[in-house]
């Protein structure tokens, strides 16, 4: 039988509506290679090539007739690598501001459910015959870590582009819609019990949210009972839309560390200590009053795919941390931080994907969609801002002999969010990636500028 989504990956297929689109993915920008310009077509060939690394990428989900179980991924017998790999242009001169209006429209455009869930985008004209690739990834195919070893696959530790294997893939026999039902039937067959007891639980999840949402909320997150107590901050909870932009910070990882060395902690416990500093910056340039009372709830995801022992899909749980906006001091904000991270660690508080969600495992999907739709739609209740950090190559990468220079991630922006923010390391750097609502902050670069400053804040603290 096909592959089946698990309850996780298919909550992001189902929070998915007009205003939140849930793809991740990245920007990354190349040097031009030694003896030439940048070859685009041979790099389409070579993503082409090397699919058979990553056999989800000529995948499509099907869904199950009548939603009476989860979609499934099957192969697209129309697969089509020109469609998913496409060519631009920058206008001269190749600015970088240039760059990011294109990715915030980028990121603005739903992925066509009736095709494979990706997308690459090959950008020429940046400035100093620089070469940039955006990449777009359905949620429902892979987390943070997971996407960064997707794109290590297409990349090499050499100029060299490294021998791959032959690829004789030939598309399987698409599943009939009976088929899929028969399947559907064998999995509640198999596990009748676990099916019921989790439907129940889903009734009873759906009949409390119709009546009270932030009971619900409340009920369903076990260990964020003070998640209903997340305040909303006017300039990062607004009204989302369909429309982006996309904002850059270039930093350094040797510049975390100088942090760290000096003030304890972990290099993430830094990162968020810059978020923090950065926030407080944009919002007093808003004129956002901050009161000693004043919080950014920051939801911060982990991945635990590998203590789980996955190497696919998503497998994710988070901590609810509250950023001190208020704090003037930036040592004292690093301290806060630290040590709300090394209780969340002690206390073993992280909180399930599943539950953040209102998910109840194997619930039918139906239900599963509605409660999906619904946290997304309610997601500001929970937390005021998303900040993930995944850690990426340490080491230099490349693509058709042309050295990649840095890598910008994109994350998906809950509804009434003004922004979230993602955070790679690569080679020596760390970048920020910035997705944020094109109506509701305008002024996202201020936003950019405004982390880099926080971080030299915090190293002119040692």
């Amino acid at each position: 039988m096909p592959d089946r989504l698990s309850s996780l990956d298919a909550s992001f297929l189902f929070a998915e509506h007009r205003t939140a689109a849930m793809h991740v993915g990245g920007v990354m920008t190349f040097a031009p290679p030694e003896g030439g310009p940048f070859d685009v077509d041979g790099f389409t060939e070579l993503i082409g090539s090397r699919l058979g690394l990553v056999p989800r990428y000529r995948q499509k989900l099907r869904e199950v007739p009548g939603r009476l179980g989860l979609p499934v991924w099957v192969d697209d017998p129309q697969f089509d690598l020109a469609f998913h790999v496409r060519h631009a242009a920058l206008p001269a001169p190749g600015t970088e501001a240039v760059l990011r209006e294109l990715v915030g429209r980028i990121l603005g455009r739903q992925l066509d459910r009736s095709r494979p869930l990706w997308e690459v985008y090959l950008v020429e004209g940046l400035g100093d015959g620089r070469l940039a690739v955006i990449t777009k990834t359905h949620h429902a195919m892979v987390d943070g870590l997971a996407s960064m070893d997707i794109g290590t696959v297409l990349l090499d530790l050499t100029p060299e582009p490294r021998e791959t294997p032959p690829d004789d893939w030939r598309p399987g026999r698409e599943p009939s819609g009976l088929r899929l039902l028969l399947g559907a039937a064998d999995v509640a067959l198999r596990r009748p019990r676990t099916v019921v007891e989790t439907a129940a639980r889903a009734v009873t999840d759906v009949r409390e949210t119709v009546s009270s949402v932030g009971r619900t909320l409340g009920g369903v997150i076990d260990a964020g009972r003070r998640a209903v107590e997340a305040k909303p901050v006017p300039a990062l909870n607004a009204a989302t839309g369909a429309q982006r932009r996309y904002g850059m910070a270039r930093t350094t990882l040797a510049d975390h560390r100088k942090v760290r060395k000096a003030h304890g902690g972990t290099v993430n416990d830094v990162v968020l200590t810059v978020v923090a500093g950065g926030l407080r910056r944009w919002l007093i340039t808003r004129g956002e009053p901050l009161t000693a009372s004043t919080v950014v709830r920051a939801m911060v995801p982990v991945s635990v795919r590998a203590r789980a022992g996955t190497n696919a899909g998503n497998n994710i749980s988070a901590y609810l941390v509250d950023l001190p906006v208020a704090v003037d001091d930036p040592t004292e904000r690093l301290a806060i931080v630290r040590e709300a991270m090394a209780e969340h660690k002690r206390g073993g508080q992280a909180v399930g994907a599943s539950a953040l969600i209102g998910l109840v495992g194997l619930a039918p999907p139906i239900l599963h969609s509605l409660g999906a739709r619904m946290a997304s739609q309610y997601s500001s209740m929970l937390y005021n801002v998303l900040v993930t950090n995944v850690p990426g190559p340490p080491r230099p990468l490349y693509a058709m002999g042309a050295r990649m220079l840095d890598m910008f991630p994109m994350v998906p922006l809950g509804g009434g969010q003004s922004v979230a923010i993602g955070i790679t390391s690569y080679d020596g750097g760390v970048h920020y990636g910035l997705t944020a609502d094109r109506d509701a902050m305008p002024d996202v670069d201020v936003l950019a500028d405004a982390l880099t400053d926080s971080l030299a804040e915090l190293v002119a603290t040692r």
